[in-house]
């Protein structure tokens, strides 16, 4: 599925430079850094700069997320249309909080760093919200899953990835 998302990102973002389509796609929820150092392998971007351009594109709206989602949720719940959809993505994050409960930082690095499906920096930083963690607390964790996450993605993206593409 990933890689589907990355490529119609790549094929829609053709006319805009590379870099600023691997950060675009790292912005975006699903795909983040993960989706980016796929498309920065596949388009054959430099490892160093990509991965520095797609952290900072993953990280850019976790402050946001962390400071303004709760309200937000709370002030969505209240329309007719968006009710559904809202309580729909809580009772997603509900599902894997127990997992970031237990040990908040250590149990968020660990959500957001290890790149499996239905985990991030997205997720992680709304269930993070979620619990009442202490934003910085949240944010450094995020951050430093984020790294995590781009390690690991480096490796597959550049190395087994590359050497499969090769």
């Amino acid at each position: 599925m990933v890689n589907s998302l990355v490529d119609f990102f790549i094929n829609t973002f053709s006319c805009l430079n590379k870099n600023v389509t691997i950060f675009i796609i790292s912005l975006m929820p699903i795909l983040e850094l993960r989706g980016g150092l796929i498309a920065a392998s596949l388009l054959k971007l430099n490892l160093f700069t990509s991965f520095i351009i797609c952290y900072i594109g993953n990280i850019l709206p976790i402050p946001f997320i962390l400071k303004f989602i709760t309200p937000l949720f709370d002030k969505l719940k209240k329309t007719k249309h968006l009710k559904k959809l809202v309580t729909k993505l809580e009772n997603k994050a509900n599902k894997k909080k127990d997992k970031v409960q237990k040990s908040e930082f250590i149990g968020l690095l660990l959500f957001v760093g290890i790149p499996l499906p239905g985990t991030g920096a997205w997720t992680g930083s709304l269930i993070a919200a979620m619990i009442n963690m202490d934003k910085k607390k949240a944010l450094l964790a995020t951050a430093l899953g984020i790294l995590l996450a781009g390690i690991i993605m480096s490796i597959f993206s550049y190395g087994l990835l590359g050497n499969i593409i090769k």
